[in-house]
Parts: structure tokens; C-alpha cells; sequence
């Protein structure tokens, strides 16, 4: 894994910088799909390399817990919700090709979270969420546990478990044992959580 070091008021970072490569058959089994045309695997051939180099990704030690955090910029959600708007199918790949994009790197890191099929959310640390925001990924709020941006995943470092130490577990239908329920969330289309 190829790494460089840098730091930010006393958290040390460090910068992750290999990418993983695209794995049509994968895609394709976590999007649902059964067939992709010639034209559309060569477009997001295209964009899995432009995406790969526009990828942020970083260890962040604290001293104490160590994460590991990686996002697409807004562009990509941008180019996903005018595609979704224009052709919701093909902007449905597109949300796919984006997420896939996301957990194929953290599997490339963590590959214990292809087993899980889950990189649990850590408890958002005042120190983790000064960090990201200092970043350019930070939570969507104060109290949030949820990061600004649609593609972008924290997790521990190393793999620590899955479900079962999630700080979200109580709002996914996989960590409430409704895994038949999980699948690709489409913009607009999130659970609503009853209070």
C-alpha cells in the first residue's frame, strides 16, 4: 500500500494512494445487473479511472483509534443526480458504479469487509469530526452521525468487526437482521427513521 504522512493538529494522516481495479463480474452482481452493453461498460471504464484519480482516501491515526476514510468529490454525486434526473437507469448504475468505487477500496485496504459485506461507522469522536472537516468530508451536522457527502465511508482501522460495532446499527436494515432489506440506496429514496 502505498502511503505518504501528514498531519493536522496533532492527528496524524496518512495519504493511501493505491486504487483498486474495476471488477465487471462484482459490479454487476451488486448492482442487480445481468447485462451491460459494449457502450456502457466502456463509459464507466472511463469514469472508474477518472473517478479512481479524483478518489480521497486516508488513514487517520488519533493516537488512540486509528480510521480509515475514503470519498469521491461532488462532482460525481453531481454527475449521478443529473444522470438520474435525465435516465433514472442509467443514473442508477452510475449511483452503483460510485458505491462499488467506494467499498472496492476499503476492501482493497480492509480485506476482511468483503466478508461482511460492511464497513461499520465508527462513533463520531470530536477529534475524528474536527479531522474531517478539516478534510472536506465532515458530518452533515454537529449531531450527525452521517458524513456530508453521499460517497464517502469512515471505518475503522484495522478491521475491528462488523455489525456488531457499528455506530449506525440501530438505522440499517442489515444491522437490525433485515439484510434482505439492504441494498443500493437511490438519492431521494433513503429510510425514513421513525421517532
Amino acid at each position: 500500500m502505498a502511503q505518504t504522512n501528514l498531519a493536522i493538529d496533532g492527528v496524524e494522516l496518512t495519504v493511501v494512494e493505491d486504487r483498486p481495479t474495476f471488477d465487471l463480474f462484482a459490479f454487476m452482481e451488486m448492482s442487480h445487473e445481468n447485462r451491460i452493453g459494449g457502450a456502457t461498460l466502456e463509459r464507466f471504464e472511463h469514469l472508474w479511472e477518472e473517478w479512481c484519480s479524483s478518489l480521497s482516501a486516508y488513514l487517520i491515526d488519533t493516537g488512540k483509534i486509528k480510521y480509515l476514510v475514503v470519498w469521491l468529490p461532488q462532482s460525481v454525486e453531481e454527475l449521478v443526480d443529473k444522470t438520474w434526473k435525465a435516465t433514472p437507469s442509467e443514473g442508477f448504475l452510475l449511483n452503483s458504479l460510485a458505491q462499488f468505487l467506494c467499498m472496492s477500496f476499503i476492501q482493497l485496504v480492509l480485506p476482511e469487509v468483503d466478508e461482511s459485506s460492511c464497513a461499520p461507522s465508527p462513533r463520531p469522536t470530536p477529534t475524528l469530526r474536527a479531522c474531517l472537516e478539516k478534510l472536506g468530508v465532515p458530518y452533515k451536522s454537529p449531531t450527525s452521525s452521517l458524513l456530508s457527502l453521499q460517497y464517502a465511508i469512515v471505518t475503522h482501522y484495522p478491521y475491528r468487526g462488523g455489525c456488531e460495532i457499528c455506530h449506525l446499527q440501530d438505522h440499517c436494515p442489515k444491522g437490525q437482521g433485515r439484510a434482505e432489506d439492504a441494498s443500493v440506496v437511490l438519492p431521494g429514496y433513503e429510510h425514513k427513521v421513525q421517532e
